[in-house]
Parts: structure tokens; sequence; C-alpha cells
């Protein structure tokens, strides 16, 4: 395990022993924060698009109408 990943299971594991009032008031500190919160959305949409098909960013851009 990287020091990374070491740091992140620290957290996760920090975040889940809170209580729900607790871990709720992490959250909305983390998601007042504008770039924080853009993070974790971009992180999302990622996640939920792990298993789909790859696609060229060509075609990609052609099919949003941007010339390339």
């Amino acid at each position: 395990m990287s020091a990374t990943e070491a740091t992140a299971e620290v957290f996760v594991t920090a975040f889940r022993a809170l209580k729900r009032r607790e871990r709720e008031a992490v959250l909305e500190k983390l998601l007042a924060d504008a770039d924080l919160a853009q993070d974790l959305a971009d992180t999302l949409v990622l996640e939920s698009r792990r298993h789909q098909p790859r696609q060229p960013v060509r075609k990609v851009l052609k099919d949003l109408g941007i010339r390339v």
C-alpha cells in the first residue's frame, strides 16, 4: 500500500467511525468549498462511467457539435 493509499484509508476509517450527524457535518463542510465540491462531482461522474466503452475524443467532440 502506498503512502497516499494509507493516508486515504486513515481518513475513510476515521470518517466511518463518526456518528451520523458528525459525518453530515463533514460532508457539508466539503460541499461548502466550491473547489472540493467540484472535485467530488467530477469524481462521481468518472466513477459512474468507468465501465462504459471508451470513445475517441474526436468522436465525442463531433457528437457534441464541437469542431476540431
